[in-house]
């Protein structure tokens, strides 16, 4: 079920599946506005979203389709639970807030079933658009940035917060019947699936989905007015108390800035991190 029909043949889509994540899906759907597309800027929300934090991402334009989460097994739900996941595969680099559910992660796969949209860009809700990126729409299915953030020995790796989809309900179909085959884990959930289901990934630059830890990890590589897209992985802005409030303070209050709805500032005209 949708807010309303699409208004485009191309779309920015994001998934909110708590009120946390709506939060960090205001701030994203107002940075993808002042960016300047025609796009559509679609959020999919998991029943379990409360209309009254709808209701800010409606008033900003953005067209919400209701999903629900997918339909895997009880095996598969309990392998990928947080407590046994973390267990598992525990995070070393960063935290995850109490919020963030693993198993929701798999309910972005659903933007397959979009197919008013002949492409689409998927942005986590965690993210914030720093300029135009309405060229990833001419990237072929499917394209991501390596998962670059502590050394070049990541570029391995995608990071599944940004990617480019064509959507198809075959595809979406065929998606199913791998996630939850017999004994299936997925280390790092959906990002471990999707570079399973596309092996020959097209790469992105890292500057599309740069993420947050490059800051103090790389600062060398860091370069506002290269960066499109910039996500806050691990540790998301709005946490209160922030673990690394202090490390990560400039880009705290660059989110509060788009979360807000005041001016922002000249994006290439911020200093960098010391080096």
């Amino acid at each position: 079920m949708a807010s309303g029909p699409a208004g485009s043949r191309r779309a920015y889509v994001t998934l909110v599946t708590n009120s946390d994540y709506a939060l960090g899906a205001r701030a994203l759907v107002r940075s993808i506005r002042l960016s300047g597309t025609d796009a559509d800027v679609v959020v999919l929300i998991t029943g379990v979203v409360d209309v009254v934090d709808m209701a800010p991402l409606m008033a900003l334009g953005a067209r919400l389709v209701k999903v629900d989460l997918l339909p895997t097994s009880d095996a598969f739900n309990a392998a990928h639970g947080r407590a046994r996941l973390h267990g598992n595969a525990p995070f070393t680099k960063g935290e995850k807030p109490a919020f963030h559910t693993p198993l929701d992660n798999f309910a972005k796969l659903r933007l397959w079933q979009l197919e008013e949209y002949e492409a689409v860009v998927f942005i986590d809700a965690d993210a914030l658009v720093l300029k135009n990126c309405d060229r990833l729409f001419d990237y072929p299915e499917f394209s991501a940035a390596p998962n670059v953030y502590e050394s070049l020995s990541d570029f391995h790796r995608m990071n599944s917060g940004v990617f480019t989809a064509r959507p198809s309900v075959a595809t979406f179909e065929r998606m199913l019947s791998e996630l939850d085959a017999p004994g299936a884990f997925w280390r790092r959930t959906d990002q471990t699936f999707l570079q399973h289901f596309f092996p020959d990934w097209h790469g992105l630059p890292v500057f599309d989905n740069m993420l947050q830890y490059v800051w103090s990890n790389m600062p060398a590589l860091w370069d506002w007015a290269s960066i499109g897209i910039l996500h806050f992985q691990y540790e998301k802005p709005w946490q209160d108390p922030h673990p690394k409030a202090a490390e990560l303070a400039p880009l705290i209050a660059l989110w509060e800035a788009f979360a807000g709805d005041g001016p922002v500032p000249e994006i290439a005209a911020l200093p960098g991190p010391e080096q």
